[in-house]
């Protein structure tokens, strides 16, 4: 094992040594209801932005506002596995990399597998997300559930597609030029739900013509 598995392994368990216990009752039928929104939310902005193998697909997530609470005043550890698995169990078997952003103590970093970051030759940066410090609470699932993850500063505007869920702001991921998406739903628990795709720029003025499947 190697200084950064053996690392991450024990950052991994000693954050799952501090997680409260299973849900139960009420709370657990939420979470579930979570994941479900999560998957469904996940699957709709997949299939209208046509991404393929190998793109990337960024989530912001504030877990506060999916418990109803403001941005960055209730993280939840409990909460944020759901909205994690959720969404990876329709990108991961469609081949597609999710980048987890951080909260804005870590200016939006991302977390993302080791794969992801050499296969579009990103920077690697040094800060282990937490959830109540910097980083945010889906930002700490991500690293823990990943594969091989690492901490990214910056994605150049690489994301095809994405989910703001809680108005955390994604934006400065997105490739230009990013559309609005519609789906059918437009809150992940009580968190204001936003999505979108990138389309290619339109050139040439009104005498072009203009590839329908690409807009």
């Amino acid at each position: 094992m190697n200084d950064s598995s053996a690392s991450h392994n024990s950052t991994t368990s000693a954050a799952s040594a501090t997680q409260s216990p299973a849900p139960t009752g009420e709370e657990l039928a939420f979470y579930e209801k979570v994941r479900e929104q999560a998957t469904q939310a996940t699957r709709e902005v997949l299939a209208a932005s046509h991404e393929k193998v190998g793109d990337i697909f960024v989530v912001g997530c504030s877990s506060s506002e999916v418990l109803g609470e403001r941005i960055g005043t209730h993280t939840s550890m409990r909460v944020a596995p759901y909205l994690f698995d959720g969404i990876q169990s329709v990108l991961k078997p469609a081949g597609v990399f999710l980048a987890a952003q951080c909260c804005e103590h870590l200016n939006r970093a991302i977390v993302m597998e080791r794969g992801c970051m050499e296969r579009y030759d990103l920077e690697q940066v040094n800060a282990i997300p937490q959830p109540n410090h910097a980083g945010g609470a889906f930002g700490t699932i991500a690293y823990q559930r990943f594969d091989d993850p690492v901490l990214v500063e910056d994605i150049r505007h690489l994301a095809k597609a994405g989910m703001d869920i809680g108005d955390t702001l994604i934006g400065m991921h997105l490739r230009p030029v990013a559309v609005p998406l519609r789906i059918s739903l437009n809150q992940i628990g009580s968190a204001h739900l936003v999505c979108a795709r990138y389309r290619p720029k339109y050139v040439g003025g009104s005498r072009a013509i203009y590839d329908e499947s690409l807009m």
